[in-house]
């Protein structure tokens, strides 16, 4: 069923006035990556009801994870519900099956998640500006860090859709030492039993894994039962504040790499720790902080332009005048985010498991597949 927000009370649609702009999320709502679309949700949705704005109408859908609802969903919402701006997608899948048709019926796209390299090169569009990264950047970093902790002969597995590749492609291009082994596994798996006996005898000195959502819970788990005591190392997204909860204790120690975590030292960041957490009763993730800097992102740019004149409103984003979680915020060319990537490890703070940030993995950091781009 339809959902809709209006900002700060969600009101029921028949008694809002027009909005000035309309979005459509669509998100996944449901199954094994759930949490990661109601954290965006609710990152997105917080900022816009503390903007306490009466100018925006979202319409929230569930994707379920599958392209072809995710497709299905875009078109109604853009030719039925006249959708000015979209948002929301977490999988790259899906991101590679909706984004290019949105953009070319001349709808903005705004990113809170998915990356993917095909649509930051020769596939970018002026309408797609990406929030959170380029699938790549967290991956590079990762890269970088293995470097320095004098790792030189690494094990990396992630799933075989388009995040999963451009995640070890990223790792690779930093990473100046040799493989053990490389594996594509099924997206959605949750029996890597198979994949530990391969790391148990590949002479590996370390792993690197991109598993988000319940893969990461399932390999995590499995992986520190296995009795194999190689380091890992991983993306954010593998370490996240929602998995380290179902993960507990086989995730203390490890390191991974973020753009953002809830101790980076800047004024929004903190006020959107502490605001998120009394919102929800839960602290914020990645994810979240990405749903929220994009809602702010949308509305720094209807502060200046109006949606109906493309060029004016397309301008405005690219401005990016907002107070990001993230301290500075800027887009390069490709309209993807220049930023720095934070080392971080998980701890344990009382009885939560989170993570805190080590040092500095790369600082102002773009993506390759920026020259490529020529939109």
């Amino acid at each position: 069923m339809k959902t809709l927000y209006m900002a700060a009370a969600l009101a029921v649609a028949a008694t809002m006035a027009p909005a000035d702009v309309k979005v459509g999320m669509i998100t996944t709502l449901s199954g094994g990556g759930a949490g990661l679309g109601i954290d965006v949700r609710d990152g997105f949705m917080l900022a816009v009801k503390q903007a306490g704005r009466d100018d925006i109408e979202v319409i929230i859908e569930d994707d379920q994870r599958k392209p072809d609802v995710a497709v299905q969903l875009a078109d109604r919402m853009i030719q039925s519900d006249k959708v000015d701006v979209m948002t929301g997608i977490i999988w790259s899948n899906l991101a590679m099956a909706v984004v290019p048709s949105v953009v070319a019926q001349g709808k903005f796209y705004l990113s809170p998640n998915a990356g993917p390299s095909a649509l930051a090169g020769k596939g970018c569009d002026p309408n797609y500006f990406n929030v959170a990264w380029q699938n790549d950047n967290l991956h590079e970093a990762a890269g970088a860090y293995a470097n320095s902790a004098d790792y030189g002969n690494s094990f990396v597995l992630a799933p075989n859709y388009p995040a999963g590749k451009d995640a070890l492609t990223g790792y690779k291009r930093l990473f100046t030492g040799d493989l053990a082994g490389e594996v594509y596994t099924q997206l959605g798996q949750t029996d890597y039993a198979a994949e530990i006996s391969q790391i148990r005898a590949s002479g590996a000195d370390s792993v690197y894994f991109f598993l988000p959502g319940g893969m990461g819970i399932s390999f995590l788990k499995q992986y520190a039962d296995s009795g194999v005591d190689l380091p890992l190392v991983g993306p954010a997204f593998s370490f996240d504040q929602g998995i380290l909860q179902a993960v507990g204790d086989a995730a203390l120690g490890v390191v991974n790499t973020s753009q953002w975590n809830k101790d980076l030292d800047n004024p929004a960041n903190a006020a959107f720790v502490d605001t998120f957490q009394a919102e929800f009763d839960r602290l914020p993730s990645l994810y979240a902080s990405q749903g929220f800097d994009t809602a702010n992102l949308l509305m720094s740019a209807m502060d200046k332009a109006n949606v109906s004149d493309s060029d004016a409103f397309r301008a405005a984003l690219m401005a990016a005048d907002f107070a990001s979680v993230r301290g500075d915020f800027k887009f390069g060319p490709n309209r993807h985010p220049i930023q720095d990537i934070y080392v971080r490890q998980v701890v344990k703070e009382g009885d939560v498991y989170t993570n805190k940030i080590l040092s500095v993995a790369i600082e102002d950091h773009s993506d390759v597949h920026a020259a490529e781009c020529k939109k």
